[in-house]
């Protein structure tokens, strides 16, 4: 009988929070993320950087998929955002066939977590108070950056 060892979600969780907090220090929105190996390697962390880097494209999810460098396949790995991910994002998660997403939270914005369920991708919603308080907190105060981020006028 082979035996399955299930990664803790909520550790790999605070890795993707410990970058949300470093963007939040350097000036950027607090959202952080990491893809891991299924059996709990971490292969790449990343956060929201499009503030610092002036960089559009730079969402904390797909800075930790180039930070994780090229895989043979990401069939066997693992997303961790602290957020939702948005439809760019999701789109990135389905085109490379990554089969779970671990989400912090979708109360402040739910993304494409609908779509990627119904493309088969599991995703695990923790409902972290303290991803849903981070982000929350800087939506209040910066609502114009949040707006350019998610694409809303």
């Amino acid at each position: 009988m082979k035996t399955v060892i299930t990664p803790d979600y909520h550790l790999m969780l605070n890795t993707a929070i410990q970058q949300a907090q470093k963007g939040l220090k350097e000036g950027g929105i607090p959202i952080g993320a990491a893809l891991f190996s299924t059996n709990g390697t971490l292969l790449g962390k990343g956060r929201n950087r499009r503030i610092q880097n002036n960089d559009p494209s730079l969402h904390g999810e797909t800075d930790a998929f180039r930070n994780a460098g090229r895989q043979l396949s990401y069939m066997n790995t693992i997303m961790v955002t602290t957020l939702a991910p948005c439809w760019y994002c999701s789109g990135l998660i389905r085109q490379f066939k990554i089969k779970t997403v671990i989400v912090g939270e979708s109360v402040n914005f739910s993304g494409g977590v609908g779509w990627l369920k119904q493309n088969g991708i599991k995703v695990i919603d923790l409902h972290s108070e303290e991803c849903i308080t981070m982000l929350g907190n800087y939506i209040r105060k910066n609502p114009d950056i949040w707006n350019e981020d998610i694409g809303e006028e």
